[in-house]
């Protein structure tokens, strides 16, 4: 009984080996080769240096995002891409006209400010009070900001990972509703960034449902620490004049490029970032710096003699910035379509051009694809890039795939001065490091060429949306 029982076991031992996913030598030997040439390959940098240059900033539904479009159909062809295609997105299209705040009175002066995206227009004139966090808006009594505008004062804490900015941005999601449940008839905030320039930080705020809508701004960093010093010396009143809104409905699209895979053309590794940005800067680190990097890897691996096993699929991303609706579209076209099972593992380059550190893959089944992405990380390793077992997740336009059940991947860029940048005038091309972007490229290159090569899946298991 006890040699069976051995015999089932080492059965089982070896059944459970053949189920883990495995990634042929030849393939790291090919990874290896990509690796270098990536470092030494400026691709990655024209690509963003055009989108920047040709099309600027793209805020989502603006004629700058039709253009961007176009630009990204032309640069997949350009870049070698054998498919190339684009699938509609359609969502609500926000306006920016003009934007001011003036202190009234004995102190008078003018503060940069910039809307709120999502922000209706209106112009106000209103005491001003401060609260520091989002939590002491919340404890404030019911009616007590009646006829006055809500300040939150939350200073943001720069982090490698970026952690500092999940505080961060819940003031600017969540703030403008509690003022409004309070009783304000304007909201301001310091800006959910990390600098001390004087350009606001924008982003999309959110209103909860049967609330009316009020004016809602950003601060630049400086002039909400000036605005908290003229509080300090007594009440201060603050004229807010927002001209922007919503403006019905727009159609705009993902643009994708794939490099067809040689032996499961419809099994896709997907690598991608967003098309769009914030109007006011041009959107050079976030997030041309994506679209960069994918565009280049995917160039790379095309030029290849032979195509990889799967398809390797790029994906510039529509409006990210308003709601992830080009992620939430991809993955709903995939549902309808019945092909969630194909998209063997996804990532997104969403957080600037810092060089990346950590990497790591999950899934809703991961036990079987430790050892290939072990293997990933091996190859990954020269370029300063540890793996980070049990860390990380889905970037934002693959977090909708990952919901219903796909694998994801993530490669973690050093994001300590990302939100110096982030939603502002300062997002422009010369702040990207150009070795650190090779060094990026390289390591998607490596990610998207190993995943697409596996011999076994990283765990991907549709589910059912409830």
């Amino acid at each position: 009984m006890r040699r069976l029982a051995l015999a089932v076991a080492a059965a089982l031992a070896c059944a459970s080996a053949s189920a883990q996913t495995v990634i042929p030598q030849p393939a790291i030997d090919t990874a290896v080769q990509l690796r270098q040439q990536a470092l030494a390959d400026a691709t990655g940098w024209q690509v963003v240096e055009s989108l920047t240059t040709e099309v600027g900033p793209r805020m989502a539904g603006s004629e700058a995002d039709a253009r961007a479009v176009a630009w990204a159909e032309e640069k997949f062809v350009q870049l070698g891409f054998d498919r190339v295609w684009t699938e509609p997105v359609t969502f609500p299209k926000w306006e920016r006209r003009s934007e001011s705040a003036h202190v009234l009175g004995a102190h008078a002066q003018p503060l940069h400010i910039t809307a709120l995206g999502g922000s209706p227009a209106g112009n106000i004139e209103a005491e001003v009070v401060r609260f520091a966090s989002l939590a002491e808006l919340q404890a404030a009594p019911a009616g007590s900001l009646a006829g006055k505008i809500a300040f939150i004062d939350y200073q943001m804490v720069a982090a490698r990972d970026g952690s500092g900015y999940g505080p961060g941005s819940a003031v600017r999601s969540k703030g403008p509703s509690e003022a409004i449940r309070k009783g304000a008839v304007g909201f301001i905030m310091r800006s959910a960034g990390t600098d001390s320039h004087r350009v606001p930080h924008t982003g999309i705020t959110r209103f909860d449902e049967g609330l009316t809508p009020i004016p809602a701004a950003a601060l630049s960093v400086p002039d909400a620490g000036q605005l908290a010093r003229l509080l300090a010396r007594g009440p201060v009143r603050l004229a807010l004049a927002l001209d922007c809104g919503w403006d019905g409905s727009y159609t705009s699209h993902n643009v994708i490029g794939q490099i067809t895979g040689s032996e499961r053309p419809d099994e896709v590794v997907v690598i991608g970032g967003h098309l769009d940005s914030w109007d006011l800067g041009t959107g050079a680190v976030d997030d041309g710096a994506g679209v960069a990097i994918t565009m280049a890897a995917g160039h790379l691996i095309g030029k290849l003699p032979t195509a990889p096993k799967r398809s390797i699929r790029v994906v510039a991303f529509a409006n990210e910035e308003q709601g992830l609706w080009g992620g939430k579209a991809y993955a709903a076209a995939r549902a309808a379509a019945g092909e969630l099972d194909r998209q063997v593992i996804a990532a997104e380059s969403d957080f600037g051009a810092g060089r990346i550190y950590a990497f790591n893959t999950g899934s809703p089944a991961p036990e079987g694809s430790r050892q290939a992405t072990a293997q990933i990380a091996q190859v990954l390793a020269p370029l300063g890039i540890a793996l980070a077992e049990g860390q990380g997740g889905p970037g934002p336009d693959i977090s909708p795939l990952a919901a219903r059940g796909g694998a994801w991947g993530w490669l973690a860029q050093d994001g300590s001065d990302y939100f110096h940048l982030h939603h502002t005038a300062d997002d422009t091309l010369d702040k990207i490091d150009p070795a650190a972007l090779a060094q990026n490229v390289a390591a998607y290159t490596v990610f998207a060429w190993l995943a697409a090569e596996a011999d076994g899946d990283f765990g991907t298991a549709p589910k059912a949306q409830d």
